[in-house]
């Protein structure tokens, strides 16, 4: 980060508690937890208890990344951190695995848009891999079109994601004041197990990722000290709090084996709850707000990797940009990515639209978590926040383990993917 980029804002451009607290919310909030009741359908009460884990695994994360954030007022970004404590090659080993974990993120969305517009389109289910490309193909023409189009359609998109689960925590309010509250979820007949709790807690992780995006503001913020970690550890708990509510309602409301088969599983919760109508306003407002996510990544992945290029941090190749300023390429790169990760999801467990979601959800997770254990250990060496940042590197690690051998693998070669175009921009740079 420049000397000019790290000197602090003026005061009035500065951003206080309200609107940094803002920031995390809205970073966090996405439109996964729409599909999450149904992938942790099959594991019962172990869902709520991954749910109780990953929150508290996320809140020593949030609190690691505000110590080393005080520690480097003037650093851009957790992978300059990472860099200044064990190398620029580790650094943009792990800033390219937060890059990287937006594509299968991307296709988790894609699977998500088919499966709540298959209420209105019921074929989509039949053909998951060709409906999720269809969705991602989609996003990707709006994207080439230009950032001035693709910022529009986030902007018109990013509202609707709150509706859905606002009007489940009035419903579950409405059932709480009712004389009796049907809870249909029995305890599972093997009880609580460490495996489930850890399977279901990497799948509960991929809705709280999204809190470190503060991190790369600290510069822009009055009393970082003060105002970063209330920021950072408010918002975390506060989304934390509404999805566990949320999800949890659903989980215990809801019949399992039909929960497990659902689609949309808000749709099919406010349907039980007000019929037909209200249910299919849900699922446009849940599939439309999973499309703007989606966009919302691809653009992100599109625009970043052409301004690391433009820096010299990526091959040049990726700053190419058509005549109003689209990097045409990147985009491709991201979609192309993208689209191989749903091709490539051809197993028996996610050779569906819910199952292609939960695939792409953990490997999301398990790609991401490789900078929450390296922002641990970097705290670590400079022998900051220790208590959390131990929590952070033993629950980095569970969840790598709760994602699975095959999965926390893939991650691993999605991160040393990078290296290539890492040596390419060194050399061009010489």
């Amino acid at each position: 980060m420049s000397k000019e980029a790290g000197t602090p804002a003026p005061p009035s451009r500065q951003l206080g508690f309200p609107a940094s607290f803002a920031i995390v919310v809205g970073s966090m909030i996405g439109s996964g937890v729409f599909m999450l009741p149904a992938s942790l359908a099959p594991f019962g009460w172990n869902a709520i208890a991954g749910w109780v884990i990953s929150i508290g695994g996320a809140l020593a994360i949030a609190l690691c990344m505000a110590a080393l954030a005080r520690r480097f007022p003037d650093v851009g970004s957790p992978a300059d951190y990472i860099g200044a404590a064990f190398g620029a090659t580790a650094g943009f080993l792990i800033g390219w695995s937060f890059l990287a974990a937006n594509w299968p993120s991307i296709a988790a969305l894609a699977a998500a848009a088919a499966s709540y517009f298959s209420v209105f389109a019921p074929g989509l289910t039949a053909h998951p891999t060709l409906a999720s490309l269809a969705f991602l193909a989609a996003v990707t023409l709006v994207n080439l079109v230009g950032l001035r189009t693709a910022s529009y359609f986030q902007v018109a998109t990013t509202a609707l994601k709150l509706t859905p689960l606002i009007l489940v925590i009035l419903l579950v309010a409405r059932l709480a004041g009712s004389d009796s509250v049907p809870v249909i979820l029995p305890l599972p007949a093997e009880g609580l197990s460490l495996s489930a709790m850890a399977q279901a807690g990497a799948i509960t992780m991929f809705a709280l990722i999204g809190f470190e995006t503060l991190t790369g503001l600290t510069d822009r913020i009055r009393n970082p000290e003060r105002n970063v970690p209330r920021a950072l550890f408010g918002g975390t708990l506060f989304v934390g709090i509404l999805y566990l509510i949320v999800c949890s309602a659903i989980l215990l409301l809801m019949p399992p084996a039909e929960l497990a088969a659902s689609h949309a599983p808000f749709a099919d919760f406010v349907q039980w709850q007000l019929g037909d109508l209200p249910a299919r306003v849900v699922a446009v407002l849940a599939g439309v707000s999973a499309v703007g996510a989606m966009n919302g990544f691809v653009m992100f992945c599109g625009e970043l990797p052409a301004a690391m290029a433009r820096r010299g941090m990526f091959p040049r190749w990726f700053a190419h940009a058509n005549r109003v300023g689209t990097p045409v390429r990147s985009i491709l790169f991201t979609s192309l990515i993208a689209a191989v990760l749903i091709l490539s999801s051809t197993s028996s467990t996610s050779s569906t639209l819910g199952g292609l979601f939960s695939a792409m959800a953990l490997l999301t997770t398990s790609t991401a978590v490789w900078l929450y254990l390296a922002c641990a250990l970097t705290a670590l060496h400079f022998r900051i926040a220790i208590p959390a940042a131990l929590l952070s590197v033993a629950f980095s690690i569970w969840i790598l383990v709760g994602s699975g051998v095959g999965t926390s693998l893939l991650s691993i070669v999605l991160m040393l993917a990078g290296l290539p175009l890492f040596w390419k921009a060194r050399a061009e740079a010489r």
